[in-house]
């Protein structure tokens, strides 16, 4: 079966909403332009690694494990950086050329929060529709969003909600229309969904969570049985939303309390690994109202299922790897029969990503797998880093973008790539960056500037930029 027959099966049965303005080349949001780990690039790297194929790399300040977008030129970033006892949230922005790091702007500074060992203070991975970058960070105990424009000035910061986990934060933002879409669970009753407006940070709709647990799942939006659905498991439930009021469409419950991974659709069915305490693998049918537990599950399955990394929907088949230990495994998706598995070893956290006829699977030991989207396994390369791998390689232009732990690469066929691209190894104070001053936009970006908004006079703290104080200072409560 060719690579776009491949594609094409899974288009039949699902329409992913695509992310707002994406353009060939864009990898705009969480998962990229289709929101579900699948670059539709026909062509991707498989000769690489921390001394080959390289066209440019860069060491982003701080830490951080959250996965780069492009739209257009640019390339973002977010990053933890310690000032303190506080913590800078810093979104950079990147020449996706040259690697050269056109500037980096300071959206929240704020004392560290609790966190998982394995969590970081910058994991949530920005989104942009073309205009705005949006981000989501954690400070004084509350969800503090903002959005920034292409020349690093902040249009508006608010903060819809307080926060509460052990576990730490992690938020990646979607887009529905002019709504920014956040899932807020966690272990209070401030727990929900929430929809800001894009233009001013605005809250549009509030939909609470009824059991109040803590999960990290950005939900997935596509059309499903006729009708716009935003898919979200973890708080005991999977369930589906309409994303253009938060109104819940129906409810299943399972597969357990906490999950992380982004659930994918196709072949009419919503597919959903987790998690925590108990793990299992569900395939249900999005077309009932109200609770589905006993009427819309298709099948079960027990084997490799995942808890962080969220799985794929590559043709007629479902792959997903195991956190611990690195167990793949391809299933049939329409009937759940196991096709394979094969152990790669270690343990993973970045999510599966599929470009070229190829699955890429970074482990937190710092080693890339590459295999293929087959119906029996077939390595194509392992690859060291000798860094760990959380964010999940992305794809632009036939190019492969990674972070690990301390690099930011970008690989490709070197014959493509600028002559003289600059490989910024050495710090961020890379030619022509500007730590918080930010440069002006193109002409073609300040002509599509938006209108700065009124100021929001609701209670969610919704409010435009007026500088120059780049750091949000609302009240807050909570921990």
């Amino acid at each position: 079966m060719t690579r776009l027959r491949t594609i094409a099966l899974t288009t039949l049965f699902l329409i992913p909403i695509a992310a707002a303005q994406a353009r060939p080349g864009d990898w705009p949001v969480w998962r990229g332009p289709r929101r579900d780990g699948i670059s539709e690039e026909k062509a991707a790297p498989v000769r690489l690694g921390p001394k080959e194929g390289i066209l440019w790399k860069a060491v982003p300040p701080g830490e951080g494990h959250s996965t780069p977008i492009i739209s257009g030129d640019a390339l973002f970033l977010t990053a933890a950086v310690p000032a303190g006892g506080e913590s800078r949230r810093v979104l950079l922005r990147y020449e996706k050329d040259t690697g050269r790091l056109v500037w980096e702007r300071e959206v929240l500074k704020a004392p560290l929060e609790g966190k998982h060992r394995k969590n970081g203070y910058a994991s949530g991975t920005p989104a942009t529709d073309g205009e705005r970058v949006y981000t989501v960070f954690c400070g004084n105990g509350r969800v503090q969003a903002a959005a920034t424009l292409f020349d690093g000035n902040i249009l508006w910061q608010a903060s819809p909600c307080e926060f509460h986990s052990i576990h730490g934060f992690c938020i990646s933002p979607i887009l529905h229309k002019d709504l920014v879409i956040l899932n807020c669970d966690q272990d209070s009753a401030e727990a929900c969904i929430v929809a800001l407006d894009r233009a001013t940070g605005a809250v549009r709709w509030r939909t609470g969570r009824e059991n109040h647990l803590r999960s990290y799942v950005t939900p997935f939006i596509a059309l499903l049985a006729g009708r716009d659905q935003l898919l979200i498991s973890g708080s005991k439930t999977v369930a589906s939303f309409d994303p253009d009021t938060g109104r819940r469409i129906w409810v299943c419950d399972g597969p357990t309390e906490q999950c992380v991974a982004t659930p994918v659709a196709g072949h009419g069915l919503v597919f959903i690994t987790g998690g925590f305490p108990d793990r299992e693998i569900l395939a249900i049918r999005p077309d009932g109202v109200g609770d589905v537990t006993g009427t819309h599950i298709l099948w079960r399955a027990k084997t490799g299922v995942s808890y962080v990394p969220s799985p794929l929907l590559v043709g007629d088949r479902f792959y997903v790897i195991r956190d611990e230990g690195g167990i793949a495994c391809a299933y049939e998706a329409r009937t759940g029969k196991l096709l394979w598995q094969e152990r790669l070893g270690g343990d993973f956290s970045s999510s599966l990503t599929y470009a070229a006829g190829n699955i890429y699977a970074g482990s937190e030991d710092g080693i890339l797998h590459i295999f293929a989207a087959e119906p029996r396994f077939r390595k194509v390369a392992a690859v060291e880093f000798g860094e760990g791998i959380f964010a999940s390689p992305i794809f632009s232009d036939g190019r492969m973008v990674l972070r690990t732990t301390k690099t930011l690469y970008c690989f490709g066929d070197p014959g493509e790539s600028p002559a003289a691209a600059p490989e910024n190894d050495k710090d961020s104070k890379a030619t022509g960056s500007s730590r918080g001053t930010a440069r002006a936009p193109s002409a073609s970006w300040a002509s599509r500037r938006p209108a700065r908004g009124p100021s929001w006079p609701g209670p969610w703290r919704a409010r435009p930029w007026t500088g120059p104080s780049r750091t949000w200072t609302g009240s807050a409560s909570g921990t």
